[in-house]
């Protein structure tokens, strides 16, 4: 296991937390030109590219949150002392699989 995943977890915490700045900022100006415009979505030829942006960008936007959620709760079981144990079965998760996501909160069989 990773000698200080903490680091790991909280370089990932600030990463998702950036994105979803970021995210929430490009939907706000894709709402501001939408409002800005006198359209519909069904009528507008651009209304169905605004509508798909806000659709994709709400996507990231909640994969964002999900990630910052999932951290935090990794986070939790560092300071409970459960980190790196399933959450499931209580077995070992394989170093490998924390090295790959520090905040995996199951084995490979339990995922």
């Amino acid at each position: 296991m990773d000698p200080d995943p903490r680091t790991a977890l909280e370089t990932e915490r600030a990463r998702a937390t950036k994105l979803l700045g970021d995210v929430e900022r490009s939907m706000q100006d894709v709402s501001d030109a939408r409002d800005g415009a006198n359209t519909d979505d069904e009528h507008d030829p651009e209304g169905a590219t605004l509508a798909w942006e806000r659709g994709s960008l709400g996507a990231v936007r909640d994969d964002a949150r999900r990630r910052i959620e999932q951290v935090d709760a990794a986070l939790r079981r560092l300071d409970a002392g459960t980190y790196g144990r399933c959450a499931v079965g209580g077995e070992p998760i394989p170093e490998a699989r924390l090295a790959a996501v520090p905040w995996a909160a199951t084995c490979v069989g339990h995922a």
